[in-house]
């Protein structure tokens, strides 16, 4: 089953339970997949629909830092709700043990020797870990390793 079935099955399980929070959640998922393949004219894959979930859970993250600056706590949980089902979507997340391995493999294979290279590891590292970390987490990571190296 693809990406994209499961999460159109998920949408007529939580119609038929009755869960109006999950539902929205879920057709906002649906409405922002099927929004990128009108736009590009394609049928999205699996490694594509994980790209628009990545971004889904950024914005929710951005927004949660936001309302709990602003002192939110309505929207804070409710942006946390909508992060925890939107992951739930993403394959298993990388543990540090893993990434600092896949860190470590690019840098050998490109020979990184200070920060200047970042983008070499970063493109590496990317391939791999889509999907299944923080790219934002993953470059701090890059850099202060490259930064303690060079």
């Amino acid at each position: 089953m693809t990406l994209k079935e499961r999460i159109t099955e998920d949408m007529k399980a939580a119609m038929r339970a009755g869960e109006k929070d999950r539902l929205g959640v879920i057709r906002m998922l649906q409405a922002a997949i099927k929004q990128r393949e009108v736009d590009e004219r394609i049928t999205l894959d699996d490694a594509q629909v994980v790209a628009v979930l990545e971004k889904m859970v950024k914005q929710r993250r951005e927004s949660i830092s936001q309302f709990q600056a602003g002192g939110r706590a309505d929207l804070v949980a409710k942006e946390t709700a909508e992060l925890a089902l939107l992951q739930g979507y993403l394959p298993a997340q990388l543990s540090d043990a893993e990434l600092d391995a896949l860190i470590t493999a690019a840098i050998a294979q490109t020979g990184a020797a200070s920060v200047k290279d970042m983008g070499k590891v970063m493109g590496i590292v990317k391939g791999q870990a889509a999907g299944k970390a923080d790219m934002g987490a993953v470059g701090a990571r890059i850099k202060a390793r490259l930064g303690a190296t060079g």
